[in-house]
Order: structure tokens, then sequence, then C-alpha cells
């Protein structure tokens, strides 16, 4: 099941569980957000399709972080001036990840785990990886080799008794 939406001037698919990229928004990691503009609604029963938007719909969401994506590279140059001018720019972005797919307060996709981890305990933690890292020096390691001594290198003839024999 999967909603598309529209937000920041852009369409977006989203799905219960899983994050998104916005463009930065004025709101604090951990506040809830909600996306209202739903323009469409899958789910195994069929679609909704709104005109343009679907009354009643709501996407709710949870802010996780705020980011800066990749640098873009800006490079003006006016052939034969000797003007150049290069300039950088990251754009700011907001991930929010999606909680619930709602439709006139029914809940239609509801994600699993809505950011509740069960406390790990440190020694289970250690035991958890512990075998890991020894199938992974096992699988790492080449065979060994024979304890078998390398066979002797033949002595190397000067090159003025080569030529000797040679004749």
């Amino acid at each position: 099941m999967y909603a598309i939406v529209e937000a920041c001037g852009r369409q977006y698919q989203l799905e219960a569980g899983r994050f998104i990229d916005v463009e930065m928004l004025a709101l604090e990691p951990g506040d809830s957000y909600t996306f209202e503009k739903v323009l469409m609604i899958v789910d195994s029963k069929g679609s909704h399709i709104g005109e343009p938007y679907i009354d009643g719909a709501k996407v709710k969401g949870r802010i996780i972080s705020h980011g800066r994506g990749q640098k873009v590279i800006v490079y003006h140059m006016r052939p034969k001036k000797g003007t150049r001018k290069k300039q950088g720019h990251r754009q700011g972005h907001t991930r929010v990840i999606i909680d619930s797919i709602e439709l006139k307060d029914k809940v239609l996709a509801e994600s699993k785990d809505p950011g509740k981890k069960a406390p790990v305990k440190k020694a289970e933690a250690k035991e958890a990886k512990a075998p890991k890292k020894e199938a992974k020096k096992e699988s790492g390691k080449a065979p060994k080799k024979s304890a078998e001594k390398p066979a002797a290198k033949k002595e190397a003839k000067p090159k003025a008794e080569k030529a000797k024999s040679e004749e």
C-alpha cells in the first residue's frame, strides 16, 4: 500500500515504515509532520484518486533528522573575456519517516515499528557480534602451507663459465 502526496512543490510516493527526504522544514527532530495534500492512495482493495486531492486523507510521519545533499558545482565562464566564476552549493533536506496512511480517520497502513525499539543489553550485543567476527577470520585467512622447506635454488654459473661450456 502506498500514497502519492504533494509536498514542497513535488510529488512523492510514500509507504508506511519508509523514510523520505523533502526540502528543509522548520521543525525539530522528533516532531510530527502531516502530509495533507494526498493525490492518490493505492491498497489491496483498490485505488482512491483525488480531484485534485482526496478529502480526509492524511499521511502522518515524524522528523528524523536534517541534512544536506551532495555539493553541486555552478561554473560560469565567458569565453574570450577572461571571466570565470565557480560556486558550490549544498541543498538542505529533512528526513521524514512515514508512520501511517489514513483515510477519513481510518488507518489504512501503519509502520510495524513506530520508532520504539526494545533496549538491547550490552552483553547480548557482544554475544551476537562474536560469532560473526570468528566467521570472518576463518573465511578471510588463506589455507596454511605445509611445514616443508622450499626446494633449494640451483647455483647460477658465472657468465665466463657458461661461455666455455657452450664451446
